[in-house]
């Protein structure tokens, strides 16, 4: 987790809250929450980072679209850094 960029950290955290949502659904979340727009060459690289990290599985919705699901060694990986993130703001 530590290695991951915060964009791929919040994109990890946006797919673990959804159930199973596809990439647009994900842009438009991180979109909302970061009151930006985020391009297609941004989102699918990153995307695919995850993806090859074992965090995230991907899978088809239809021949177009792709759903990504947090796998169980993403949700392993979170809660971690969650935990030392806390850590980290509790003993300032």
């Amino acid at each position: 987790m530590h290695r991951l960029t915060g964009f791929q950290r919040d994109l990890l955290t946006v797919i673990k809250g959804l159930d199973q949502p596809s990439g647009q659904t994900v842009r438009n979340h991180l979109e909302e929450q970061r009151k930006q727009k985020i391009t297609h060459g941004r989102l699918y690289p990153n995307l695919d980072v995850i993806v090859s990290e074992g965090l995230v599985e991907k899978g088809n919705i239809d021949r177009r679209t792709n759903y990504y699901a947090i796998s169980d060694t993403g949700q392993q990986a979170l809660e971690s850094y969650y935990d030392w993130f806390t850590q980290q703001v509790e003993s300032r």
